[in-house]
């Protein structure tokens, strides 16, 4: 039961952390989220890298959403990117949680 609950809270961390940057990322640049320019762009890889690992989530399903809307992908490939953002989502917060364990000394 102990495990429920840490995959739980790091489930809560990792949604946290990606919605106040993916939040912040919208309001900077005034463009919905999404995996292309202006959040993600080749001439600026560690911009990029950051801003996937803390909202890549988001931008995955905000993408896999629109898709589905246009009539891209059908309710599979949804469902599936939906799962990915949540393991995604999953693997920010434990390692968002780990980190802070390690900085405070535990």
């Amino acid at each position: 039961m102990d495990q429920i609950w840490a995959f739980s809270f790091a489930f809560a961390v990792g949604l946290t952390i990606a919605g106040f940057a993916g939040s912040a990322m919208e309001i900077a640049t005034g463009a919905p989220l999404r995996l292309a320019p202006p959040f993600v762009d080749r001439r600026r890889i560690a911009l990029s890298l950051a801003a996937s690992l803390t909202a890549g989530p988001f931008m995955l399903v905000n993408d896999a959403l629109e898709a589905r809307r246009r009539g891209r992908v059908g309710l599979t490939t949804l469902s599936i990117c939906l799962i990915i953002g949540a393991g995604w989502t999953l693997a920010t917060g434990i390692l968002a949680t780990e980190l802070a364990i390690l900085l405070a000394g535990g």
